[in-house]
């Protein structure tokens, strides 16, 4: 099954290790910097233009990515519910 995370993408939700609130969580540096090596290391992505409300973590096939949504992590949850029923 697929999540959707925003403008045209989805993720498989197998892959899904977490979905962040991007306020809360990047008050921590520890966040900030794995957001930033992430980043540098080409592993993020973002699924609109929008301004992101929250960061799902995935792993896949031995690799790591950063999938930056404008959908509140609520929202997103509520969309996992529906999608594993």
């Amino acid at each position: 099954m697929y999540l959707p995370i925003g403008g045209d993408m989805a993720v498989r939700t197998s892959s899904i290790l977490g979905i962040f609130d991007l306020d809360n969580t990047t008050c921590s540096p520890r966040t900030r910097e794995f957001l930033r090596r992430a980043e540098e290391n080409g592993e993020t992505v973002a699924s609109t233009e929008e301004l992101p409300k929250s960061f799902l973590l995935t792993a896949e096939f031995g690799m790591s990515r950063v999938y930056f949504s404008q959908f509140s992590p609520i929202t997103l949850e509520k969309r996992l519910d529906t999608a594993q029923k």
